[in-house]
């Protein structure tokens, strides 16, 4: 499987999600994808307590550890490349979390409306 070029939302490279927990559908710490990422795993995303419960309560938990796939399980704060589906799902239901868009693969726009995701845009300093 060879990723897609790795382009952000903004039209520039794109940047590391996370290391540590290490994400991404390639476990490359980045969000990018290929066809065979059937579920879009392209928004980078930093988990909140309310979006973990979110998840876990429509079937994709997050936050318990799964030792048997060498996932420690997210707590808020991480950042993880989530679905975009399930991105927009949160954004419908009103729980989405913030989204760093410099490591948003530019494929999430696919699915989620550039304007949705600035709207979830996370602010650093």
């Amino acid at each position: 499987m060879e990723p897609d070029d790795s382009v952000n939302a903004l039209g520039g490279v794109l940047e590391p999600c996370s290391t540590d927990p290490v994400t991404g559908f390639f476990r490359d710490g980045h969000c990018n994808t290929c066809p065979q990422d059937r579920g879009s795993h392209t928004v980078c995303a930093v988990m909140t307590a309310e979006f973990l419960a979110y998840s876990k309560y429509v079937g994709n938990d997050l936050s318990t550890p799964r030792p048997e796939f060498e996932f420690a399980g997210l707590a808020p704060g991480d950042k993880w490349c989530l679905c975009a589906a399930r991105f927009l799902q949160a954004h419908d239901e009103g729980c989405a979390p913030k989204v760093n868009l410099a490591a948003t693969h530019r494929r999430a726009l696919a699915i989620v409306p550039l304007d949705i995701l600035k709207r979830h845009e996370a602010r650093t300093n």
